[in-house]
């Protein structure tokens, strides 16, 4: 599953002089992220507010793993007695485990708030991006043993990105759209074979006999 990237035609060379996408409110500096990103202008990367409704085919939150929280808890308290300590155990030393604490849920909280869901017509929506059914051309599973790769020597730099490191799996949709320069979308997902159901595409990785069982 190494060439899980090359193996389904969306390479470098077949987007030859596209080597980083535009700039945008997403990712002025026009390169990929670790975050959710954007590869080209236009409906396929354009932002929108997200609205759930009982339609949607597939619907994820992409949250931190629950032991996270376990860790803050115990951050907190660590960081609030030492607080505490340095107040000499005055009235007001157990803000710091307050602050501490309410600081520690925002963190976990906003880097958990992401979400990837199919709607009842077959547009993805990735955090922020969304993509029409229309230009996808095919899909793969990226499993946890091709991410690093797929992440890194076959990465075009102008693809999209929408990325949780905490995931261990991944979609890849290659875009058939003359007007993005897009070459393909990778997006976290714990369930990438229920995202490409949703979108109503055949896993091309499974297909082809590459994917992991």
């Amino acid at each position: 599953m190494d060439d899980v990237v090359g193996e389904f035609g969306a390479t470098r060379a077949d987007y030859a002089g596209r080597v980083t996408p535009p700039a945008s409110p997403e990712n002025p500096a026009g390169r990929p992220s670790d975050d959710d990103g954007a590869g080209s202008n236009g409906d396929a990367n354009s932002a929108a507010p997200e609205q759930n409704s009982a339609s949607d085919r597939f619907s994820e939150r992409l949250r931190v793993p629950w032991w996270w929280w376990l860790a803050a808890a115990v951050v907190t308290g660590v960081v609030g007695y030492e607080i505490q300590l340095s107040a000499r155990d005055s009235a007001w030393s157990v803000v710091g485990y307050i602050v501490v604490g309410v600081l520690c849920a925002a963190i976990l909280w906003s880097l958990g708030r992401a979400q990837v869901r199919v709607t009842g017509d077959g547009e993805l929506h990735a955090g922020r991006a969304r993509l029409p059914r229309a230009v996808i051309a095919r899909g793969a599973t990226v499993p946890a043993s091709a991410k690093s790769a797929a992440l890194g020597r076959q990465l075009d730099p102008a693809a999209f990105l929408v990325h949780r490191t905490w995931v261990k799996t991944m979609v890849l949709l290659v875009l058939d759209d003359p007007d993005d320069p897009t070459p393909y979308w990778l997006v976290s997902t714990r369930d990438p074979a229920g995202v490409l159901a949703a979108l109503e595409l055949p896993d091309a990785a499974a297909d082809a006999g590459i994917a992991e069982h």
